[in-house]
């Protein structure tokens, strides 16, 4: 047997061996920093060696493209329901195997240089290799229970890294916002899957596939409602409008904990669930456009955002939610291939760019404003050059990644007569290539700050960032227009359609990014035109911007003033009215028994006493009323 069939037949490991990681780490090595770290390194490569052979398998089986690979076994059942447990690998599966084990692997191996020293070294890697398993976990789930047990897990872990700093309020309120934020879209997915599997008596991806079709036929309006349900999650995990604002918080984790979450965990798992069930969202045309028109406003929305943030992480933390967007715009245009595309080369650059600027954040002990650095080209050049590879990767620079698989979503949303869509997302794009050359040109290439004192990462730090560096250049490649069998042919969903390259789309998203590049130069670099005045002149529009349209003061407002005010409000109801009529109840029995029990005192005397009076009641009403009568008024008679 090959190790690619290997592979195929036991993808199952490539969960199971993080986790293996994960109880070793715990369980011996908590004290052993060298050993607890080669171990989670040791092991997320194995996964990855794993993930390629999966890869290799189905590249060879070319039947698997069209059918997924199954092994199962039932987990539990019960009269109207069943549910099996087990893998599910197909293409889409195998480009999320891939993804997840090569940036895991690649943050773990810097994370022994950035995490170095730290008092919770252990603890950390033995987070990071749970949050790995937990993510190949929920990609090879045969169905959506299974995979919700998973997708809580991802966010459990989420929530132990975000506030690793548990000393730190900013690193604790972080985490309970990121894990109550979601709470909110787990609430929807979980009714979306109950909704669900009530109406169609299964919750496996083969099965949904195949009886979807029918029952949007027959019941489109609860399909749509159901489609409704299921997207609130992924709203809420992939950070979409309105439900994006604790994914800036995050950023409180550290730096190797944003390149996992922003690149191949937490919030790409809302679109992997969305391209899993494509099939509903396909036969579901309300439930799709949905998902295209909240996709496209996020990414527009979040671009707006950053052109005026100040903290690097936070720039890359909107730009994330914007690329999401993008994403989600492609599935909802109808598009797996080019949503799929993104996914991956976004894992490369955005993940790059993550750990480059935990490059300088590491060298600058934490100085996050861009306009406070300066100059760390000269003291970091390895790490400026990655910054700047992933900066014209995510910009549309071609031949980099980011430009294939965005100008892939671009031309579908134009093909598939999403016209708004198409110009929203190419303005998202302009503005995309200009903050992220703002952030480079003011933090590596604007003058030095000579309170700054910077040094250039050590080895451990660079090799992963090379490695991603040489992924963002050439990994968009395997998906260009003139590719016959590359991603596109790869990855689809129903017949194969391969559009010849619009030579209109590449060319007038090149444009928008190179104008996004020469205005920031223009403004952050030559300083051509004056940024401050920039400033004054878009007044109000620059407040909203950098106050990010006031949408956590908007939910604070509500929270205190609508939830609390409603809380305090059944608070007096219940204290009050539903307290009130209980006690008084228990009042009332209370003083009636009181007065009940004073007519049973313990002695003969008095009761002798009532049953003569008693005796004597009965013979008055018999010499007034008649025998007869007075037996029927007691209750009596012949």
């Amino acid at each position: 047997m090959s190790f690619a069939q290997f592979s195929l037949n036991n993808a199952w490991l490539i969960p199971m061996l993080p986790f293996i990681g994960f109880l070793l780490i715990v369980t011996f090595f908590k004290r052993m920093e060298k050993t607890a770290s080669t171990t989670a390194i040791i092991f997320s490569a194995m996964s990855l060696a794993l993930a390629l052979g999966v890869v290799a398998a189905i590249a060879q089986r070319p039947e698997l493209i069209e059918e997924p690979f199954v092994r199962s076994f039932r987990w539990f059942s019960m009269p109207g329901l069943e549910i099996s447990m087990g893998m599910m690998v197909d293409t889409v599966a195998a480009v999320m195997l891939f993804v997840v084990t090569l940036v895991a692997t690649m943050v773990m191996i810097y994370s022994t240089g950035y995490m170095h020293g730290d008092p919770g070294y252990t603890r950390f890697f033995a987070y990071l290799c749970l949050f790995a398993s937990s993510m190949l976990g929920l990609v090879i789930a045969t169905n959506l229970l299974q995979m919700f047990v998973f997708w809580e897990l991802v966010g459990l872990c989420s929530y132990l890294l975000i506030g690793y700093y548990y000393f730190k309020d900013s690193a604790r309120e972080a985490a309970k916002k990121a894990f109550m934020t979601t709470r909110i879209g787990d609430f929807g997915l979980l009714l979306g899957i109950v909704v669900l599997q009530l109406n169609l008596g299964t919750l496996e991806f083969t099965e949904l596939a195949e009886k979807l079709p029918a029952f949007a036929a027959a019941k489109p309006a609860l399909l749509t409602l159901i489609g409704t349900l299921i997207f609130i999650g992924p709203i809420g995990k992939s950070g979409q409008f309105p439900l994006h604002v604790w994914l800036p918080d995050a950023m409180e984790g550290p730096s190797p904990v944003s390149a996992l979450i922003h690149a191949a965990t937490m919030v790409v798992a809302g679109v992997y669930l969305v391209a899993r069930l494509f099939t509903l969202f396909h036969v579901s045309p309300e439930a799709q456009h949905l998902v295209a028109y909240i996709g496209g406003f996020t990414a527009f929305f979040a671009a707006s955002i950053a052109l005026t943030q100040r903290e690097m992480k936070r720039i890359l933390a909107y730009s994330t939610v914007s690329q999401l967007g993008y994403m989600m715009m492609a599935l909802g245009v109808g598009s797996l291939t080019a949503s799929m595309f993104h996914l991956m080369t976004h894992a490369f650059f955005k993940a790059l760019m993550f750990l480059a600027a935990g490059s300088a954040l590491h060298a600058l002990h934490g100085t996050a404003d861009i306009f406070e650095m300066g100059g760390l080209r000269k003291k970091m050049p390895w790490t400026a050059a990655f910054m700047v590879i992933g900066m014209l990767a995510i910009a549309g620079i071609p031949p980099f990644a980011g430009f294939w698989s965005k100008d892939e979503i671009l031309l579908m949303t134009k093909l598939h007569g999403f016209t708004d869509l198409y110009i929203l997302a190419s303005l998202t794009a302009f503005m995309t290539a200009f903050y992220m050359s703002r952030m480079v040109f003011v933090a590596f290439f604007g003058p030095e700050n000579p309170k700054n004192h910077p040094h250039e990462s050590p080895a451990s730090m660079l090799f992963p960032m090379s490695v991603l560096a040489v992924l963002a250049v050439v990994g968009g490649l395997v998906g260009t227009p003139w590719t016959e069998h590359g991603f596109g042919y790869w990855v689809r969903f129903g017949e194969y359609h391969h559009p010849e390259a619009d030579w209109t789309v590449m060319g007038g998203s090149v444009v928008l990014a190179v104008a996004g590049i020469a205005l920031a130069w223009a403004i952050y670099g030559a300083k051509v035109i004056d940024a401050e005045k920039l400033k004054q002149r878009t007044g109000f529009l620059h407040t909203l911007s950098f106050r990010k349209f006031f949408i956590d003061e908007i939910y604070q407002w509500f929270n205190e003033k609508i939830v609390t005010g409603a809380g305090k409000m059944l608070y007096w109801v219940d204290l009050h009215i539903v307290d009130g009529l209980i006690d008084g109840m228990a009042y009332i029995t209370g003083k009636f028994g009181e007065q009940l029990r004073l007519t049973q005192t313990g002695q003969l005397q008095h009761y002798a006493l009532v049953l003569v009076g008693a005796i004597v009641l009965l013979v008055l009403l018999m010499g007034i009323v008649g025998a007869d009568s007075a037996m029927a008024l007691m209750g009596g008679g012949r």
